[in-house]
């Protein structure tokens, strides 16, 4: 039986050092970036500094979807 994307997640968090890693990091800029929102004006630094965490929050999630689409792939394979 084929394991759910939260399945999957969690037993990743479990075994991959390198997953935990981005998974922490992931959340740490999603705290910064909600913390931003919440602001009424953002200056022109805290601006960029949005952008800058928006970019690194996709990269973060790119290189996750990376190692799940791996581990499915050798899972499958196994």
């Amino acid at each position: 039986m084929e394991m759910s994307l939260l399945e999957v997640k969690n037993h990743l968090m479990a075994i991959d050092d390198e997953f935990s890693r981005l998974v922490r990091e992931h959340a740490d800029y999603e705290r910064q970036l909600q913390t931003l929102a919440s602001r009424p004006f953002l200056t022109e630094d805290e601006q960029m500094q949005e952008i800058n965490l928006k970019k690194r929050k996709l990269s973060l999630k790119d290189q996750m979807e990376r190692i799940i689409q791996k581990y499915k792939k050798e899972s499958i394979l196994s």
